[in-house]
């Protein structure tokens, strides 16, 4: 089917497009750009819109496997908030969480469909369990760091992106464990990524642990959703530290979502002993996103109550300072990630909104240039992950497209309803289908699975 993307301006910041311009698509790819109108089987007007690459989330988190699926309740699947968003590309498998085998996980991908494209990060944490070191707290034996890293090479070898690191979430690991898991991408290139060890005045001894380990191993780095990790204060400080690396370590990112609260698990170890003297803080700057208390903030006795009973309740803490998110996004190596994830539907809106929240609060107010916008928002995503043909629209690049007015696009999701979709993205085509059309699904079956090999 040839599709014809009639009067829009293009904006292409990996080939340096910014044109009105005619794009023609043909099995999945861009076929044809073009000022005149070409034959087709479907024109698409979009005359007083922007035309640009699809949104790849280079940080998201996959739903659970049910049932052999990668969803059973569509209305409230992360993929499908994704894809309404803009998304056509998401990189699961964030901080050191696998929800199923990664490598097992693309396969179902393929074999059914997804809303959106879809990569995968091989989890340490999952194949730290896959190798019975249970104990968060406890290091690994030399046998289980052997397995671990054998494991997660062979996920590599089956396409897997890169390795991922939750350390804050399992602060046994050493450095030792760090190298030897990762020695997979030491040979093959790809990049590990990583929820790093601590936040606030104790990330500049952490994201030097992590860029060290880049460094010794000779592999890209990706500093996840800097701005729960250096929002406090330390963003500026913290952003000069990753340059000094980056000035002998090139290839090191880092990704930030448009939002002052971040989201986690009440029983996670960021809430460990200790998190209200490192916030400067109460328990009421906790809020429970589900869960018999939804929507209360938190006193002493609800929190020791729902981490006792219900660790896995997901909770929003509003701590970061959005003076801090903002200088984040004044740097040139800062892309977006949403760091979505919901639980049966409930969570923080950054899932269903913080790529148009960015078009909103940032471009539209003259905060951030859209072509530099879109270019957080795709092309360095898919620089960062080794994905040739994302996050452009060069003829022989895949076809995945976001059509938006930039005068209405806002994000609706709100941390009451997490789930709503946004306004004023008029067309989001993956591999050339058109899947969504002014918020509503034509398509959930487009995506494929994204690999490297």
């Amino acid at each position: 089917m040839r599709i014809l993307i009639s009067g829009g301006r293009v904006v292409d910041p990996a080939s340096r497009v910014d044109s009105k311009l005619d794009l023609l698509l043909e099995d999945g790819k861009v076929a044809a750009v073009t000022e005149g109108r070409l034959q087709a089987d479907q024109v698409i007007d979009a005359a007083g819109k922007i035309v640009c690459p699809g949104f790849v989330d280079i940080h998201m988190h996959e739903d659970p496997v049910d049932s052999g699926r990668l969803f059973d309740d569509e209305e409230k699947a992360v993929y499908n908030c994704m894809l309404r968003m803009g998304v056509t590309t998401a990189i699961g498998g964030n901080c050191g969480e696998n929800k199923y085998h990664p490598a097992d996980y693309l396969d179902l991908v393929d074999r059914d469909g997804a809303p959106v494209n879809v990569a995968m990060l091989a989890g340490h944490e999952f194949f730290r369990h896959r190798a019975g070191c249970l104990d968060k707290y406890a290091p690994a034996t030399k046998a289980q760091r052997e397995q671990m890293a054998d494991e997660i090479a062979e996920s590599l070898r089956r396409g897997c992106l890169g390795v991922s690191y939750g350390i804050r979430y399992v602060p046994g690991m050493d450095m030792e464990e760090l190298k030897i898991t990762a020695r997979g991408c030491r040979e093959s290139g790809k990049p590990i990524a990583a929820h790093i060890r601590s936040d606030a005045e104790e990330v500049y001894a952490a994201a030097r642990e992590f860029l060290d380990a880049g460094e010794a191993l000779g592999v890209p780095v990706e500093i996840s959703h800097i701005g729960s990790m250096a929002g406090f204060g330390q963003m500026e400080r913290f952003l000069a530290l990753v340059d000094s690396y980056r000035l002998r370590l090139p290839h090191i990112g880092c990704d930030c979502y448009p939002y002052a609260a971040f989201s986690t698990g009440i029983g996670s170890t960021t809430y460990d002993p200790g998190w209200m003297e490192r916030y400067h803080c109460d328990y009421g700057v906790v809020e429970m996103a589900e869960g018999p208390f939804k929507g209360q903030c938190c006193t002493k006795e609800i929190f020791e109550k729902e981490r006792r009973e219900h660790p896995e309740a997901m909770t929003v803490c509003y701590v970061m300072q959005q003076a801090e998110v903002d200088r984040a996004y004044r740097h040139p190596g800062v892309m977006l990630g949403s760091d979505g994830t919901l639980s049966r539907g409930q969570g923080h809106p950054r899932a269903a909104g913080a790529f148009p929240r960015f078009l909103a609060e940032y471009v539209r107010t003259g905060k951030v240039g859209l072509s530099d916008a879109i270019e957080r928002m795709s092309a360095l995503a898919a620089r960062q992950m080794g994905l040739e043909n994302k996050g452009r629209l060069s003829v022989g690049a895949d076809a995945d497209i976001v059509i938006f007015d930039l005068e209405k696009v806002r994000d609706r999701a709100s941390f009451a309803q997490p789930l709503l979709p946004p306004e004023g993205i008029d067309w989001v085509l993956v591999n050339g289908v058109p899947a969504v059309h002014n918020g509503q699904i034509l398509n959930g079956r487009a995506g494929r699975s994204v690999r490297r090999y």
